[in-house]
């Protein structure tokens, strides 16, 4: 599960190889974006691309919350303490889920057309293994560039408890698809790699076909066009 990565080119690139106008602003280097972190998403607006800036995970199932919800239930009931069942389920924190496999499920499919799909840019991602005894990001990229790709992502916009000291948001959110690994990341972790795209072809093919067309892109990359750049780092600040 890829829950770390790095953005460190300017807007201006993001702009030039994605295309769409810019309403993120002047987006900072990101060398460690981590979940729930706001980063900049290309998505589709008004017959055109924009780039805006969203919070990393998409909404948990709702299976999933009311799991969250009866457990602390559960707890509250062994303090003697009792509780309103609908607050607690509307207040109950959900961080998001950031990497998305089975598109299948009924949960992801209301956001697989092209109005909720997304580009994710990005220059580097980490997989954790374990050097030492410890758990370490290890850091791919298609060379020590770092060159500008692309994670397939879908966004919404979404009203939830994301942290329990901020309460209830209204946020754009976003989430990436997720493949078997190909055969450097498999060699980190052999679970998964994100979904990544590399051409003008590929963009266009996640922003605009049909879900049967564009579903083929779920699959790893092809072997040998990753790269171990760093490991060990939190933050991937090679070639900002």
């Amino acid at each position: 599960m890829c829950n770390l990565y790095s953005m460190t080119k300017n807007v201006d690139a993001i702009r030039k190889l994605f295309g769409g106008r810019n309403n993120a602003g002047n987006v900072p280097s990101l060398p460690g974006i981590f979940p729930d972190y706001p980063a900049p998403v290309v998505r589709n607006a008004n017959g055109d691309r924009e780039i805006t800036m969203m919070r990393w995970g998409m909404p948990t199932s709702q299976r999933a919350m009311v799991d969250a919800t009866n457990k602390r239930i559960r707890k509250l009931e062994a303090k003697g303490q009792k509780s309103d069942y609908k607050e607690l389920l509307r207040k109950e924190p959900d961080s998001g889920v950031t990497n998305i496999r089975n598109v299948s499920s009924a949960h992801w499919k209301r956001w697989l057309d092209p109005a909720n799909r997304c580009l994710v840019p990005f220059t580097s991602f980490a997989e954790y293994d374990t050097i030492d005894g410890k758990k370490v990001p290890v850091w791919f990229a298609a060379d020590e560039s770092r060159p500008l790709m692309a994670f397939a992502g879908i966004w919404t916009n979404w009203t939830s408890v994301r942290k329990a000291k901020e309460g209830e948001v209204t946020a754009d959110v976003f989430g990436f698809l997720t493949c078997a690994p190909n055969a450097e990341v498999a060699k980190v972790h052999p679970q998964a790699m994100p979904v990544i795209l590399t051409t003008d072809e590929q963009f266009d093919l996640w922003m605009m076909a049909n879900w049967d067309k564009a579903k083929t892109l779920q699959r790893p990359l092809q072997d040998g066009a990753l790269m171990i750049v760093a490991s060990g780092e939190k933050e991937d600040q090679g070639q900002i």
